[in-house]
């Protein structure tokens, strides 16, 4: 399998090949994703609540978001491998962030970052570019934006569609992302007005997670949420590609019945 690189998706970008990521926050999902041949293994801020149950997405930090990062790089070995900011070193100023990138780079051999809201600090995607480290800016309603703003994610999907004027906003952020140095764009909630515009205004590839569609370069898809790997799936069949949380659920109830009868467990060491 070959090394995917950055000038390979702008390459697939010209071609119209659609461009595929996931969001993984462990070796082996990492490793899974890498095998399936994805293009991107993204480690996202939503690690915290998403992975570890936290309350508030804003409580991960930076060094847990080097500990995950750290792991996925070590199942990854084709796919660009991208860490988020957690929240705090883009909006202390560019000094930070800047830090903050360098030591993703040192420390986790991350190939790109993603911003969040990087609309908002096109200074810093020019400040991480003229440092070596490729920039994957995030705009539109991004899950950051909508937790400092009050507005509900979730409910935004077909908001920035409706607004008046959007459209332009929209295309001169894009635009501007790329004049800062972005090597690629992620387009959230970008619906299948503006989104297409978008994809057409720029020259890199604009890549959509929440409320993006086929409209756009590619996807980029939480691993856990594609495979049903939650544990709200044992009481709601997921609308994904599986329900691995009720086969872990069964595994283990059925390891359980074994202990308990006084039975060999299944695949144990040395037998």
């Amino acid at each position: 399998m070959t090394r995917v690189t950055i000038p390979a998706l702008h390459a697939r970008k010209r071609r119209g090949e659609k461009i595929f990521g996931v969001v993984a926050w462990d070796y082996h999902m990492a490793a899974i994703a890498d095998r399936v041949g994805v293009d991107i293994v993204s480690v996202g801020d939503t690690v915290g609540k998403n992975l570890w149950g936290h309350e508030n997405p804003l409580e991960v930090t930076m060094d847990e978001m080097i500990v995950v990062t750290k792991a996925v790089r070590r199942g990854v070995r084709n796919a660009l491998v991208s860490a988020d900011f957690p929240y705090g070193p883009l909006q202390e100023g560019t000094d930070a962030a800047v830090r903050a990138a360098i030591r993703f780079v040192k420390e986790a051999g991350v190939d790109m970052i993603k911003l969040d809201g990087a609309a908002d600090y096109p200074e810093a995607v020019s400040a991480l570019t003229r440092a070596g480290v490729p920039v994957w800016a995030q705009f539109g309603l991004t899950p950051q934006t909508a937790l400092a703003t009050g507005i509900s994610y979730e409910n935004q999907a077909g908001a920035t569609e409706a607004a008046p004027g959007m459209a332009e906003r929209l295309v001169a952020e894009a635009r501007e992302l790329e004049a800062a140095g972005a090597v690629l764009l992620d387009f959230t909630n970008s619906g299948p007005v503006i989104g297409p515009l978008v994809v057409e205004a720029v020259s890199i590839p604009v890549i959509g997670g929440f409320g993006g569609g086929p409209w756009l370069d590619g996807r980029v898809r939480l691993a856990q949420a594609a495979v049903g790997y939650n544990v709200a799936a044992l009481d709601k069949e997921p609308s994904g590609y599986a329900n691995v949380a009720r086969i872990i659920h069964d595994a283990l109830a059925e390891c359980a019945g074994d202990v308990r009868e006084g039975r060999q467990i299944k695949g144990q060491p040395g037998r």
